[in-house]
């Protein structure tokens, strides 16, 4: 156990001498005498030169902060607005093929990796493949890409929870200052109410012109001045969080228990609600009423692998920090399938917790749930199901739940992407942070809190939107693909003992989950999204500017290879030996989804990945062709040299 937990032992054996009984201290010096045959204990001390490493409370606290970590924000918004957009109650076909293919293989391993190891994201390289360790340095950078944009967001809800103590609901009425000439309000009783393609909701006004202030902005190329609203708000935000995670997963774990458990209770609360509203049936049927014509779109697919990895969250570092404090002969395989359960499971409870209030909604406003579910993203909670909230009766009560709610869900979320940047450094810098672990922690929401600045901004929504996009999507997806490489391939390359990965495990891990992050990758370089937030539609300098703070993270994993063939001394053959670790994963460790099944997804993958590559390819000649028919004689000499080069 010792050699397995990768502790360094160094066995100090001592003498202790027996002498025979009314023997006294015989000898100058003082020293007992030792008879012929007389009895010699060896006493052996194990001195371990690591620290002791905290550990959970209880196991309950381990499954709450991944449970927490897992269900955020997006399984209430993302999911039910994903799902009616490709197909309904179809959707769940690939949803359940992309999650047993490769998001749950994907959320073992690293509960697994992380329990083996005990390390966190940037120093357990060292026991798998060093020469990858900028997988662990862009890991951290792109959690703090999320902690800029994602505590805005409960910020938002601070606010409109503050809001929620006034003698009416701010957003219920349009006799507010902020108001224009266009809102109209609309209630069940008055069907009177004349609606056209200019009304705007108090709703929608009360979130674009109140809490965010956006038309005091005309872009991202002029932001505007700092609400000082939201920056209280966000101040209180990560005061919260600083005091829940100072500690570590001794406070955090208990904070959990509250943070964790408190939305599952609303959500009830609200269904029990929603289910209970005139037209909630439309919006369920609208949310499950299968469309199996669109399987046949590739977006679909794309869709559903992304919304499975980024539910689960694999290869963001928090999972291998949360496992690292597990016990070393802890199951983490029924962790992995029971937390990964729990979140899919709460991502479909709340597809009927928003549809029931949609359909509610539109037989109100008597239009289709279509045109009313037009919103995507926080709109959908802050304009939407905001404005549903203000008609019902008890509608402070309800509107108070609900923001608190989602201030939960949000702080779990925080703590874990937090907590698994803090794991990652003090373990790769334990003799300067281990010491120092509340300092640094300060240190680090206080760097989060300053990036977070540009959020707050009049302009804050269009950054919030394009960290979104571009800073964490492809970054990560990239990121998370060459660990399964790493991970699969180099940590143990099949030699001649007993240590070897075994084939299936690399099978399975490199042929479902590494195609299915390929086929996302070549996805979103053919088709980049366009990125529009309510009338703003990004200008093209944005992609660039969105795919610099992509690259921004990426560029660590070959700037460390570099950094790392550079620093080694020798040749590279006398280097190559050393670039991946001989240590493997136990035999206990090694479950994994069946190989054929598996196999023929990962092929189909595979082929589909393919034909896009040709697909750009062929583009890519017919551009050049056109070239050659357009320049000037010149130019088509010089144009072809070098093509043939």
């Amino acid at each position: 156990a010792p050699n397995a937990l990768n502790h360094q032992i160094n066995p100090t054996p001592t003498c202790s001498q027996d002498t025979a009984s009314g023997s006294g201290g015989g000898g100058a010096g003082g020293t007992n005498a030792v008879p012929a045959g007389g009895l010699r204990t060896l006493v052996v001390q194990q001195m371990s030169l690591e620290r002791p490493r905290e550990t959970w409370s209880k196991k309950m606290d381990f499954l709450l902060s991944v449970i927490g970590y897992a269900v955020d924000l997006g399984n209430v918004w993302r999911f039910p607005y994903i799902c009616y957009q490709n197909g309904g109650g179809a959707f769940l076909l690939p949803y359940m093929l992309m999650a047993v293919f490769g998001g749950v293989p994907l959320f073992y391993m690293e509960l697994a990796l992380g329990q083996f190891h005990r390390s966190g994201c940037i120093s357990i390289w060292k026991h798998i493949c060093p020469i990858f360790k900028g997988i662990g340095f862009a890991i951290c950078i792109i959690a703090l890409y999320i902690a800029f944009y994602y505590n805005t967001i409960m910020a938002w809800s601070l606010y409109y929870l503050l809001s929620c103590f006034r003698p009416t609901l701010p957003w219920a009425s349009c006799s507010n200052s902020w108001n224009t000439a266009n809102c109209k309000v609309y209630t069940y009783t008055d069907r009177n109410v004349s609606w056209s393609n200019s009304s705007t909701s108090p709703a929608e006004e009360f979130y674009t012109r109140q809490v965010l202030q956006v038309h005091l902005s005309p872009g991202l190329h002029q932001l505007g001045s700092v609400s000082w609203q939201l920056a209280l708000c966000l101040l209180f935000i990560f005061t919260i969080v600083y005091f829940s995670i100072w500690k570590g997963v001794k406070t955090s774990g208990k904070v959990v228990w509250v943070t964790a458990t408190f939305p599952y209770l609303v959500l009830l609360v609200l269904l029990v609600r929603g289910c209970t509203l005139p037209g909630a049936w439309r919006g369920v049927v609208f949310y499950l009423q299968p469309d199996w014509q669109k399987l046949l779109s590739t977006t679909v697919w794309v869709d559903a692998a992304a919304q499975i990895f980024f539910s689960l969250g694999p290869g963001f570092g928090v999972l291998l920090a949360f496992a690292s404090y597990n016990p070393f002969h802890n199951n983490c395989y029924k962790d992995a399938l029971l937390t990964s359960s729990v979140n899919c499971l709460t991502s479909f409870l709340s597809g009927f917790v928003i549809f029931t209030v949609l359909g509610y909604m539109a037989e109100m406003r008597q239009q289709d749930v279509s045109a009313v579910a037009k919103d995507a993203g926080p709109s959908l909670l802050f304009i939407i199901y905001a404005e549903a909230i203000a008609n019902m009766p008890a509608s402070t009560f309800f509107a108070v739940i609900f923001f608190l709610m989602l201030i939960m869900l949000g702080l779990d979320s925080t703590f874990a992407g937090l907590e698994g940047v803090i794991t990652a450094m003090i373990d790769e810098f334990p003799q300067l942070l281990a010491k120092r672990r509340k300092l640094f922690v300060f240190g680090l929401v206080c760097v989060c809190y300053l990036g977070a600045l540009s959020t707050l901004t009049y302009g804050g929504a269009y950054v919030v939107k394009l960290f979104e996009e571009y800073a964490t999507g492809p970054a990560v997806i990239t990121v998370v693909l060459l660990e399964v490489i790493a991970v699969s391939w180099f940590y143990g390359r099949l030699k001649s003992d007993n240590r070897a990965i075994v084939c299936e495990c690399k099978t399975s891990l490199v042929c479902s989950s590494s195609s299915i992050f390929q086929f996302i990758i070549i996805s979103f370089l053919a088709f980049p999204p366009e990125v529009r937030l309510f009338d703003y539609q990004y200008p093209a300098w944005t992609n660039v500017l969105g795919y610099c703070i992509g690259v921004s993270s990426f560029i660590c994993v070959p700037t460390y290879m570099v950094y790392y063939l550079c620093r080694a001394k020798g040749s590279f053959k006398q280097v190559q030996p050393h670039i991946s670790s001989l240590s493997v994963l136990p035999s206990h460790l090694l479950r994994s989804v069946p190989l054929l099944a598996s196999s023929l997804l990962a092929s189909a993958l595979f082929h589909l990945s393919f034909f896009l590559f040709r697909f750009s390819v062929r583009s890519l000649l017919l551009y050049t062709k056109w070239l050659l028919l357009n320049l000037n004689s010149s130019s088509k000499i010089v144009l072809k040299k070098s093509c043939v080069t």
